[in-house]
């Protein structure tokens, strides 16, 4: 058997291509490993909650236990049913609704609740979701060509004609204003398409742990696996009077929609409640057959702001959301700071904390480094002006050194081929020089007669 010694190998003709070969394939297994590794955790930053295929999560399921766990989102109190309310206010109004809310938008106080986290379908009252979510990334004076689905869509219009340009403030009045279902597709289609807004509207329920919340259409139209509870509702609409365009756009009586060729009409605001609530903020109804009747809105007096929630109501539920209202009103100035929950603030902060199974974890909950942080943190406490990605995002440190894993193993690779390489081209050189100093010395004896191409 031949045996080769590392520099004979090396000096072989082939060995150059074969390590320039095999570095190139290193280098791309590496990165390839490197990125399956934390892929995991790429994804894991992008949404808080994972769904599972009906569109609900492991989290979702905990929070509306009938048991009332502590692993509730607002207080152990709000996870069974029936009437929760703290004794020696004043009583509760008589309603219809199959689930409500009633709380204090100042302190995220919840004053009273029914099946808080009952969940069911939203109807229209999604559209605040819609809104929170596409404000901060959609510039009010943008113009936006409307497609063809958006007058195709089903339930109230504001009258959008496809290949007509609208500015996206006139489409988020018209949907929050007036309920257009073609101005929710519309300002849809303007962040990118149904599938982006949806995960980005999810993404969002998922960081305020709206957890009972699953989004699969802008506008709240029924659809399989869609659905929203009183609490969630309670705690989108508390988000989103934080920011100044939301509230201005719920505010808005009336307003002009443009209309093709330069005109334009006027669209007036479903809220009823807004010409006749004295300090009325502004709310957000639905109905469809299968929801029933919704809304979710809030009134200012007294310097409380306080926000009511009603789902599968009876349609003419006006008249209940003003007396809960009021009720609200009457219990902070009765009997103020013995709330049944709380309206938790967005953000790991505001999930409870994972139930303890020995003493060491308890211990471990509890100290200097568990999840914790101020009321009303996060993306909420910082403004939603200006915001662009999902929120939901954990702490980026594994993902970072992940990248730089990464990058490492393929510029490793890279060094290593560029190396192979040089080696090539450098026996190539030689291999050159070799043949034309051959060539000329066959050159010089053929001059000298002795060489002959005769056999």
């Amino acid at each position: 058997m031949v045996r080769y010694s590392v520099p004979d190998m090396l000096a072989h003709p082939s060995c150059p291509r074969r390590l320039a070969g095999a570095a190139l394939a290193l280098g791309l297994v590496a990165a390839g490993v490197t990125a399956g590794a934390i892929a995991p955790a790429a994804s894991g930053v992008a949404l808080a909650k994972p769904a599972t295929s009906s569109g609900t999560s492991p989290a979702t399921s905990a929070a509306t236990s009938p048991d009332g766990g502590s692993d509730v989102i607002g207080g152990s109190r709000l996870g069974g049913a029936g009437v929760v309310v703290e004794p020696g206010l004043p009583p509760l109004p008589a309603t219809t609704a199959t689930s409500f809310i009633v709380a204090d938008a100042d302190t995220g106080d919840v004053l009273a609740a029914l099946n808080a986290h009952q969940r069911l379908a939203p109807a229209s009252t999604l559209k605040t979701l819609t809104a929170l979510t596409l404000i901060p990334r959609l510039k009010s004076a943008q113009q936006v060509t409307a497609q063809r689905d958006a007058p195709s869509v089903d339930g109230t219009k504001a009258g959008i004609v496809a290949g007509t340009s609208y500015k996206v403030s006139d489409l988020f009045t018209a949907m929050l204003m007036m309920s257009a279902n073609d101005a929710a597709v519309a300002l849809a289609d303007a962040y990118g398409g149904l599938d982006a807004t949806l995960a980005a509207m999810n993404a969002e329920a998922a960081y305020l742990n709206a957890d009972d919340t699953v989004a699969r259409t802008p506008n709240g139209l029924d659809a399989p696996g869609q659905s929203s509870s009183a609490y969630d509702l309670a705690l989108i609409f508390r988000a989103g009077l934080r920011d100044a365009q939301f509230r201005q756009y719920l505010a808005l009586r009336r307003a002009a929609f443009p209309a093709p060729g330069g005109a334009s009409f006027q669209i007036q605001t479903h809220d009823r409640l807004l010409n006749s609530y004295p300090g009325m903020v502004g709310g957000k109804n639905g109905y469809t057959v299968a929801a029933q009747a919704s809304y979710v809105g809030a009134a200012t007096r007294d310097g409380h702001t306080i926000i009511v929630a009603v789902m599968r109501d009876q349609p003419n539920f006006w008249a209940e959301v003003q007396v809960l209202l009021d009720w609200g009103f009457a219990a902070e100035a009765v009997h103020p700071g013995h709330p049944v929950g709380e309206l938790v603030p967005a953000g790991p902060a505001g999930r409870p904390a994972p139930p303890s199974t020995s003493p060491d974890s308890t211990a471990a909950a509890s100290g200097p480094d568990s999840a914790g942080g101020a009321p009303g943190g996060g993306r909420a406490a910082a403004g939603l002006a200006g915001a662009a990605q999902p929120a939901g995002a954990a702490s980026d440190g594994g993902l970072a050194f992940g990248r730089i894993a990464m990058w490492g193993a393929v510029g490793f690779g890279a060094l290593f081929f560029l190396a192979a390489l040089g080696q090539l081209m450098l026996r190539r050189r030689q291999r050159l020089r070799r043949d034309q100093r051959y060539l000329a010395g066959l050159s010089r004896l053929s001059a000298l007669g002795q060489v002959s191409d005769r056999p």
